[in-house]
């Protein structure tokens, strides 16, 4: 299992965080029977922050390169030689072209959606791969630090744990930041009783990782495919 921590800041301020809730079935459809541990310690942690690198240094190097060029033209003109061809045919392109063109409005749109993509990416978190954990209560400095768990390694122990119920041949775990999915293939036994096993025990594992939001499980059992 993998974590990284860092510092918090201290203007960050607590998210309430929502319980989860546990549905499992024996045949592939979910039941409504279990529910899943809840987070009782009433504190919860901001998700992750991307520093996004790769989109500001693009956006940065266009940007740069953009107005250096325009800005070489313009001390061009003032020192009297003639604008570059390619700002002359685009003054002429604005002057003249009406707003109903077709290129206008695709323009327009890859400009919108560009706009938009780098909205997006400024107001949204990013770092979906990572879980925040709770912050233990009783210790000092806790608070200052932001520890998390990565979304794979929780899959892998989730796994290991749902391979050791008895009756379990093989099992696939998908975790998000607010559901896991767990499907296993039971060789022998009840389903309903290797269903149940395999619930209480990934819940109780679940549980045990700290997280700052209780995912909802899902449990899926079924026989393996003959042949």
């Amino acid at each position: 299992m993998s974590a990284n921590t860092w510092r918090k800041p201290d203007s960050d301020s607590d998210v309430p965080s929502d319980p989860g809730q546990a549905a499992s079935s024996a045949d592939g459809a979910p039941g409504a029977g279990s529910t899943a541990a809840v987070d009782t310690s009433g504190r919860s942690e901001h998700r992750f922050w991307s520093a996004r690198r790769i989109p500001a240094a693009l956006v940065a190097l266009l940007s740069v390169a953009a107005i250096g060029l325009l800005l070489y033209d313009v001390v061009s003109v003032r020192a009297g030689r003639s604008a570059m061809r390619w700002r002359r045919r685009l003054a002429e392109e604005l002057a003249t072209r009406p707003l109903d063109d077709t290129w206008v409005i695709v323009g327009a749109a890859v400009a919108m959606a560009l706009g938009l993509w780098l909205f997006l990416l400024a107001v949204t978190p990013g770092l979906r791969r990572l879980l925040p954990m709770r912050q233990p209560t009783g210790i000092p400095g806790a608070e200052e630090v932001h520890a998390g768990l990565d979304r794979r390694a929780v899959a892998l122990v989730l796994r290991d744990r749902a391979v050791q119920v008895a009756g379990v041949q093989s099992a696939r775990v998908a975790v998000g930041r607010r559901k896991v999915k767990a499907r296993a293939e039971a060789h022998f036994r009840d389903l309903g009783e290797v269903r149940a096993d395999l619930d209480a025990t990934l819940g109780e594992a679940v549980t045990s990782l700290g997280l700052a939001r209780q995912p909802a499980l899902t449990v899926r059992v079924r026989r393996p495919k003959k042949g």
